[in-house]
């Protein structure tokens, strides 16, 4: 087991398009992701695309949002996923990322998407999600194409701390909303 180094905001392979996997067998697949997975798991993500471990590759992994069991954790990997909304609806919702720990911003995202990509297999996979499902491929994705959450915000001053937008955003917001 390894837990690998997350590269934090600043880091100039946060800000790179990463290159498309044309031979699974060029890299040790199974090891880069049993990795990404400790990683993910011991920072307590949900998602985890491979230029926040410094690596190039078109590749990201995720949890299954729907399941909060930590001891069943179904992990899910995207090789040079393609991902497109199969609606113009947005929504707009707080996120955070390993690589801007202790920061929150409330980002616009599609409501809906389909993507197609490879698995860990080389099996192609495709699939229609909405949601949160839909909210954590489309922040993976961008990690594939040098995009950042804080280039998404809502607004610019939707950004912030975590512990300060949970005590003054979110309860606000809550009571706006009764």
């Amino acid at each position: 087991m390894a837990i690998l180094k997350i590269a934090k905001l600043g880091h100039p392979v946060l800000i790179k398009k990463t290159n498309e996997i044309n031979d699974l067998s060029s890299i040790d697949l199974k090891k880069i992701v049993f990795d990404m997975s400790q990683t993910m798991v011991d920072y307590n993500g949900i998602g985890l695309a491979a230029p926040q471990v410094h690596l190039s590759h078109k590749l990201f992994i995720l949890r299954d949002p729907e399941i909060e069991d930590t001891e069943n954790i179904k992990i899910s990997v995207l090789i040079n996923p393609i991902v497109e909304k199969t609606t113009d609806e947005t929504e707009d919702d707080w996120e955070g990322c390993l690589s801007i720990p202790g920061m929150s911003g409330l980002v616009r995202r599609y409501k809906s998407i389909k993507y197609s990509a490879l698995d860990i297999n080389g099996n192609e996979i495709s699939k229609e999600v909405e949601g949160i499902h839909a909210r954590i491929i489309q922040h993976e994705f961008d990690h594939l194409n040098g995009i950042l959450y804080t280039s998404r915000l809502a607004h610019k001053s939707a950004f912030g701390y975590s512990d300060e937008i949970e005590k003054y955003w979110k309860k606000n917001n809550a009571k706006e909303s009764k």
